[in-house]
């Protein structure tokens, strides 16, 4: 009898040594796992933003771009705005609003005139507006609204490029520099606390995964009968190639053709009072989409007043998020053609 309590002793001790040896070899993969998923998670924390420094207090520069058809060959300096907005002037024709931030753009235009409207979305990025000239609306606006404002028909900064075969007023330009040296000059503050308009991510947000979403290869939208904008997918790059009535729209100092990865656009009222001048119905909420990485989903536009941000939020209520990128905010007549395919 006791020789075979031995054997079992001998049997249960190997035993109890095998499984404890196991054990200790899973824990030690496991702690390789929990290792390895802390470095991945510590490695996506550490990835930035490229469009703009999320920790950049410096305050934005939006400068009003001329966008008549005199004035599109010779564009410079789009590229390195991170924010376009484009909407509707008299005549059928629409305008530019460039912001940059952190940027030192050695050319930019050509800078052309204000509108009133365009101050709202001044007032939303809490930029410092370049413009050359204005209507008399804009005038009394920049004024009773306080705009910081670099205007050059009385303020030094801008340059006249009289080698340009165009009309005297298409040869507006500036750079980012002497745009800073006026405004410090002027007594501007050049920083902001003010939260960047958009709710950028590095995560690459694919749109296809919403349930309405859309196929958006090909963007095609008309701002009058003679002011169209479009854009043509690039599935190698993932951005959008940009054109002007069917044209290439190109940097006249790069000679490339200028490029988007976001397009947000906003559908709404432009009317005007006077037959002439224009104005929009840009308070409230309405309908609209955003686009990107060949996918589009109806989104809804927020702004309450003037001088508050707009939000953008999809058909849930949930603030969108926007890929790292540079983004072209197309504002639209409600009335006019959109085509998305």
């Amino acid at each position: 009898m006791l020789k075979i309590n031995i054997k079992k002793y001998l049997l249960c001790s190997l035993l109890f040594i095998i499984i404890i040896t196991g054990c200790g070899k899973k824990d030690n993969k496991n702690e390789k796992q929990d290792d390895n998923n802390q470095n991945n998670i510590e490695e996506k924390g550490a990835k930035e933003l490229s469009i703009i420094n999320p920790d950049s207090n410096s305050r934005p520069i939006a400068v009003m771009i001329n966008n008549n058809y005199q004035a599109v060959p010779n564009h410079a300096g789009l590229q390195d705005a991170y924010i376009v907005y484009e909407i509707n002037v008299e005549g059928g024709l629409t305008r530019l609003l460039a912001l940059f931030k952190d940027k030192n753009t050695a050319k930019i235009g050509s800078v052309r005139s204000s509108r009133p409207y365009f101050l709202d979305y001044v007032l939303e990025n809490d930029a410092i507006y370049t413009h050359f000239g204005y209507s008399d609306q804009a005038k009394n606006d920049i004024s009773s609204l306080g705009i910081n404002n670099v205007n050059f028909l009385i303020d030094a900064g801008s340059w006249r490029d009289t080698s340009l075969n165009v009309a005297y007023e298409h040869t507006a330009f500036t750079n980012i520099e002497n745009i800073l040296t006026t405004a410090t000059n002027k007594g501007y503050r050049l920083t902001t606390e003010e939260k960047t308009l958009l709710n950028y991510t590095t995560d690459e947000i694919e749109l296809n995964k919403y349930d309405n979403s859309i196929v958006a290869n090909n963007i095609s939208i008309n701002h009058s009968t003679s002011q169209n904008t479009s854009y043509t997918y690039d599935n190698n790059l993932k951005i959008y190639k940009r054109f002007v009535n069917n044209n290439p729209h190109t940097d006249a100092i790069t000679k490339e053709q200028y490029t988007t990865k976001n397009i947000i656009i906003v559908r709404l009222e432009v009317y005007s009072n006077d037959g002439y001048y224009q104005n929009l119905n840009n308070t409230g909420v309405g309908d609209g989409y955003y686009i990107t990485n060949g996918y589009a989903i109806p989104i809804k536009w927020h702004k309450p007043s003037r001088e508050s941000k707009t939000t953008y939020t999809d058909l849930n209520g949930d603030e969108i998020k926007i890929n790292d990128g540079n983004t072209f905010i197309q504002i639209q007549p409600i009335n006019e053609q959109l085509v998305i395919n």
